[in-house]
């Protein structure tokens, strides 16, 4: 730091940055930038005053600006922690890991106590995949100030992906005693278990019809609402909901379709059949098992029947692969997935990207001989898999278009699929993914395993042991007794796997024919079957 920067800034600066940050908590983005150059354009060297500007950034969906001001931060004042632990987000979700990986390790040595730190390095390590790492922090944070109703819900949300479900109840009833109103608790709540009466929908109708929800905060409210209302059969209000929900989200998100198309035409151009065969290695660990295809089609009880095996482990939705590809060509790309990167992948070193996923993968792994990755976007990978680790196996999941889109449009994720908030948007989304898979069946059919959700789901036990068999693992009857496992789910079905396999999800669409009409007619248009499966 320079000597400059270690003087303390005069009272008027302390001042602006106090209204600066006052605007920011405002929703002022304007007024809280102009107060950030008044005290800059004295004192550029103020690492507060960049600080700042980063949140402002943040907030304003400006990463490149974000990125910049918390960089000037922790050159000033390379001991920020915060600095780091907000680094460390943008580039996860940027899908940087390589950078990410040096912003958190920093943020972790210069943690100082800050329980907002803390969470930050909890949200990130969750955000990587880490579950159990992300509880600590959580706790960390939630212990100090046990009336943050944002750590306490952070700290419920990761308790529920770990399977600690009464832990996450009685967290969600402490916050909602301290906070009535707080969406994300009574989104997570409505998620707990099938709803047998209408008490709670009517509170958050109640809460909804104050108008004081919007954007993220109306989403966490209407797909809760939307859920609760379907337990209880209430199809037309459901989807209602459901539309509010996602016409919320959407509008907190930038999707851009036109990169999406062109990606998809870097991947269908670049990687062919003779690209796999150009005589590259790869690394013949034969460990990992892959389980891909769309959200919402089956995954995750696919992956739960195959980690009931004794030899089996369950690793989650890991991100490892695509961050091992991201970091073996530098990546430096806006976004997590685009044309440029798809080229790039082409020309990596296989062998080096094999061995980078086995290192990487390491920590989040037991003793078992086998592992599965769950994440389902890694149907794009597929090629590449395939390449840099040829004794591993792959599992593709098929769903009826309908209900795979629909299951996905009635869903809130985190941070993914942003096509999925807006019927023909998803319904093309979904003609890309049936194409490219369509080619890589032509080019690699024999590579890999489909298997039909519904088959999964009507008629569990030879459908198990086909998925074993094609694992080369011997048969064991703990595979059809998945729903008693304990360990982590990550995904948005968290709740539904801890149950046995049941037919209530197929054709659920029809349910809401009408309303789905324009999500039918895109699908329609573009070629794809939507009848009985």
């Amino acid at each position: 730091m320079s000597k400059a920067a270690a003087q303390p800034p005069a009272p008027w600066m302390r001042d602006a940055l106090r209204r600066g940050f006052n605007y920011l908590n405002s929703g002022k983005f304007h007024e809280a930038s102009e107060e950030c150059r008044k005290v800059l354009t004295a004192r550029p060297d103020l690492a507060e005053g960049h600080f700042l500007v980063g949140l402002v950034a943040l907030e304003m969906k400006n990463s490149v600006t974000a990125i910049h001001a918390f960089g000037s931060v922790t050159k000033l004042d390379p001991t920020h922690g915060a600095a780091w632990a907000q680094l460390a987000r943008i580039f996860v979700r940027a899908g940087q890991p390589a950078r990410a990986d040096g912003a958190l390790r920093k943020a972790i040595e210069n943690e100082d106590g800050n329980p907002v730190v803390q969470d930050l390095i909890g949200l990130v390590f969750s955000q990587l995949g880490d579950q159990q790492e992300a509880l600590a922090w959580y706790t960390k944070a939630a212990s100090q100030v046990p009336s943050n109703v944002m750590f306490r819900v952070n700290r419920a949300n990761c308790n529920m992906f770990l399977g600690n479900l009464d832990d996450t109840e009685e967290e969600l009833r402490d916050v909602l005693d301290m906070q009535p109103g707080n969406p994300n608790a009574h989104w997570i709540l409505a998620g707990l278990e099938k709803a047998n009466d209408r008490e709670h929908v009517e509170e958050m109708q109640k809460l909804i019809a104050t108008g004081n929800y919007q954007g993220s905060s109306l989403a966490f409210m209407s797909y809760g609402l939307g859920k609760e209302l379907e337990d209880l059969e209430d199809w037309g209000a459901a989807y209602e909901a459901f539309a509010a929900g996602a016409e919320a989200r959407r509008g907190t998100l930038d999707y851009d379709e036109r990169a999406e198309i062109e990606m998809y035409e870097a991947l269908e151009r670049v990687y062919t059949r003779d690209w796999l065969d150009d005589g590259r290695e790869g690394c013949i660990d034969p460990s990992p098992i892959f389980v891909i295809g769309q959200p919402r089609t089956g995954t995750t009880l696919v992956e739960r029947i195959i980690t009931a095996h004794s030899q089996v482990h369950s690793a989650g939705e890991l991100r490892q692969f695509g961050n091992s590809v991201r970091r073996l060509v530098d990546y430096r790309g806006s976004s997590r997935f685009s044309a440029e990167l798809m080229d790039q992948a082409a020309a990596v070193d296989t062998a080096k990207l094999g061995e980078a996923y086995i290192q990487t993968t390491q920590k989040l792994r037991d003793d078992s001989p086998r592992f599965v990755d769950k994440l389902p976007s890694n149907y794009l990978y597929l090629p590449l898999i395939l390449k840099a680790l040829p004794k591993a196996k792959i599992i593709h999941l098929r769903r009826n278009p309908m209900d795979a889109c629909f299951s996905s449009f009635k869903q809130l994720f985190a941070d993914a699929y942003p096509h999925s908030y807006d019927q023909r948007e998803m319904a093309r989304h979904h003609a890309r993914y049936y194409k490219l898979m369509s080619a890589w069946r032509e080019r690699f059919g024999e590579r890999f395993f489909e298997v039909m959700y519904e088959d999964v789901a009507s008629n569990l036990e030879p459908n198990a042991r086909a998925l074993i068999e094609y694992l080369e693992l011997p048969w064991e009857d703990a595979c059809l007794d998945f729903h008693k496992q304990k360990a982590a789910v990550t995904t948005a079905s968290t709740v539904q796997v801890r149950k046995p396999a049941h037919t209530k999800s197929i054709g659920r669409w029809k349910r809401y024919e009408d309303s789905l009409k324009p999500m039918r007619e895109e699908l329609e248009a573009h070629g794809i079957p939507v009848g009985d499966w």
